[in-house]
């Protein structure tokens, strides 16, 4: 007799087999992935039909005529910068990220289209003119965030990708070599400056038929440390968080300049107000559109609200709004989505200062920002130190 039970492995869900022929449960089967608190993203093959169905009717009284604007970026002030932390919006969820030293891009899409949908507004920086790319970083797999295309014509002969759990071994096969994931709460450090965590998200992940939520999603957290932290057996700090996020085997010798929180893809959960209590985030860049229909999309994508709650919650000192003004993934319109976060700014009594709206193609810099000098970082090759096993 076989008995087939799910096994769950921290934020991973085992098919175990279990025969009478054996002691023990020896064959393991398809790995998936799931939320925090178990909550499920799955819609009903009706339900999806009921939002099609409505979406027709919604979308003819739709104004769409606001476009995200786009500003020509200071592309030899992005080629030369090296010391200046900055946060460049290519739209969508893409960003060119200049901290520590480094160039990183978050979640690069340049298409034109998504399926059947053009592209609202054209990229902040012509992929042509991106400067060297040393890091990549992936959410997950949804094709509005990993565009195969586009990372092939990012990634150089030394360029770094970084993905959640289960996503390696698929971008191994389409060609990629220098890869490295990450479960939720583990970190590398890249070129001894940069240290990179991956953090909870509530979301799902599929790209085919058969690999629904077979690969992890979530978030990073970017710190520049102003010195390498040694370990119990004194080699810089590379290891994982222990299951819980608290740090494992750490001293406390490692000085953090500034923190970015790259939200990726995520409906509200708890996990924001856990992010805010183990990390000082200055800059959270938070998803704020494609929620309507919101008893179809809120477990997957938060509101402008529910933005603003998850700002509060991680205790960022200012948020950068993305995920809206590049394609129609859902029924709100760009417009929408910043006129609520407007309207929710202001009840809230968050200081017009502490959202940074931007403009396809425009920089934010930390330092003109906060009004503090740049510390200067040398350029380093980046080469990461892995995680502990």
């Amino acid at each position: 007799m076989l008995v087939i039970r799910p096994v769950l492995q921290g934020s991973r869900v085992a098919l175990v087999i279990r025969s009478e022929l054996f002691a023990n449960e020896v064959v393991l089967m398809k790995r998936y992935y799931v939320n925090m608190d178990d909550v499920t993203t799955v819609k009903a093959w009706n339900q999806f039909r009921r939002w099609q169905a409505e979406r027709k009717e919604r979308l003819k009284t739709k104004d769409y005529s606001y476009v995200v604007p786009n500003v020509k970026p200071d592309i030899a002030r992005l080629n030369a910068n090296r010391t200046e932390t900055t946060i460049t919006w290519i739209g969508h969820s893409t960003f060119l990220l200049q901290i520590g030293g480094l160039n990183i891009v978050t979640d690069p899409v340049w298409a034109a289209r998504m399926a059947t949908q053009a592209r609202l507004a054209p990229p902040g920086i012509p992929i042509e003119e991106m400067p060297p790319v040393d890091v990549v970083l992936i959410s997950h797999s949804h094709y509005d965030h990993l565009h195969i295309r586009s990372l092939r014509r990012l990634v150089g002969p030394n360029t770094m990708l970084i993905v959640p759990d289960g996503l390696l071994s698929k971008l191994r096969r389409k060609g990629f070599s220098i890869i490295h994931e990450l479960a939720w709460w583990e970190h590398l450090t890249v070129a001894d400056r940069v240290k990179i965590t991956f953090v909870p998200a509530q979301h799902w992940t599929r790209r085919t038929l058969t690999d629904m939520n077979r690969s992890h999603w979530g978030g990073y957290i970017l710190e520049h440390v102003a010195q390498a932290k040694k370990t119990s057996r004194g080699s810089d700090s590379t290891g994982t968080l222990t299951g819980d996020g608290s740090p494992a085997n750490q001293s406390s010798q490692e000085t953090v300049r500034e923190t970015i929180y790259f939200a990726g893809d995520s409906g509200y959960f708890r996990g924001f107000e856990l992010i805010g209590q183990r990390f000082h985030i200055d800059v959270a860049l938070l998803p704020i559109g494609a929620y309507e229909p919101e008893w179809f999309m809120s477990q997957q994508h938060v509101t402008p609200e529910e933005a603003l709650q998850a700002f509060e919650d991680v205790k960022a000192k200012v948020m950068i709004p993305m995920h809206y003004g590049a394609f129609k993934l859902a029924d709100d319109t760009p417009r929408e989505a910043l006129d609520r976060l407007e309207a929710d700014r202001v009840k809230r009594g968050i200081a017009r200062e502490r959202i940074h709206i931007l403009a396809h193609g425009e920089l934010w810099s930390y330092a003109e920002a906060f009004g503090q000098s740049v510390q200067h970082a040398q350029a380093a090759s980046p080469k990461a130190r892995m995680k502990s096993q």
